[in-house]
């Protein structure tokens, strides 16, 4: 059995976005700091690893969240390891609201254990792996999910441009996993204000869209004063759901940097339940439509 680590933190006001709610990047935030947690607590905290030459990178993330957490609630994130493979390691996560013991969000993170010289993958000692998993992997080794294929963007993809800068950036001197969230927010609600729905328009008209599971893939890293090319564009349009996807590329050599899946929900303020998408949106996004 993994070793499984606990830890609590309290929702404080400025994690909070618009609607009330922990904001979604700041998921991925108390992810990150309860598996730094969850390593240091078997005996693999940071500065071993710089001992070692070692660091853990995030690969892939994806989460689901399913009910909304609010100010000053506490929260109890729960992680554990699932698997490791030669030089990467899967780690699933659970939020519990702890005033009633609910689940409200759950999620998984492909690690890979890198060389922090060279920056390339390093095998994975199996002493660090049974400290994780102490009585050894298990027999029946599922398939690690991958993220769905990004549909090629139409024509009317809606692009931003962002220079990185000092605040993105941590200590390993990339932009931080959470931050590629950001970046793809603040597209998306341009791209949604530049096609006539500005989030006064739809709070007027009584609903909201609220992201329901995000799928990131982290392809290359971004670094400081990079010039980024943010775009975006919808897929898989059903009665109150549908796809937004994003690509950030770096605009010197037009790298691929990371990919990002959000499956948004539209909702009813007043009730909270799904809201069929409004048809006249729905004309006035076509052009950014697969």
């Amino acid at each position: 059995m993994p070793h499984i680590h606990t830890r609590d933190f309290r929702i404080r006001h400025y994690e909070c976005d618009a609607y009330g709610h922990l904001y979604n990047a700041n998921y991925l935030r108390l992810m990150q700091e309860t598996a730094f947690d969850a390593s240091a607590a078997v005996g693999y905290d940071l500065q071993r690893y710089r001992q070692m030459g070692r660091l853990w990178l995030i690969r892939q993330t994806e989460i689901e969240y399913l009910q909304p957490l609010h100010y000053n609630e506490i929260v109890q994130v729960r992680t554990w390891v699932e698997d490791f493979r030669r030089s990467t390691s899967r780690r699933a996560y659970e939020f519990l609201n702890t005033s009633g013991g609910t689940l409200t969000a759950r999620a998984t993170s492909t690690w890979v254990f890198l060389n922090s010289v060279s920056g390339q993958p390093a095998r994975i000692p199996d002493e660090l792996a049974r400290a994780f998993i102490p009585e050894g992997l298990p027999q029946s080794r599922q398939p690690w999910s991958h993220l769905p294929q990004a549909t090629n963007p139409p024509p009317g993809a809606y692009k931003t441009w962002r220079k990185v800068v000092w605040r993105d950036i941590d200590s390993a001197h990339h932009v931080n996993n959470a931050v590629y969230l950001e970046y793809c927010d603040e597209c998306g609600f341009q791209a949604i204000a530049a096609h006539g729905w500005p989030v006064r328009r739809m709070l007027s008209n009584g609903f909201a869209i609220l992201v329901r599971k995000n799928q990131i893939l982290y392809r290359q890293p971004a670094r400081l004063d990079d010039e980024l090319e943010i775009s975006t564009w919808v897929s898989d349009v059903r009665r109150s759901t549908a796809v937004r996807h994003y690509h950030i590329r770096r605009c010197r050599d037009n790298a691929l940097l990371a990919e990002v899946h959000a499956l948004g929900v539209w909702v009813e303020l007043q009730s909270g339940r799904p809201a069929r998408i409004p048809p006249q949106m729905l004309t006035d996004f076509q052009p950014n439509m697969v």
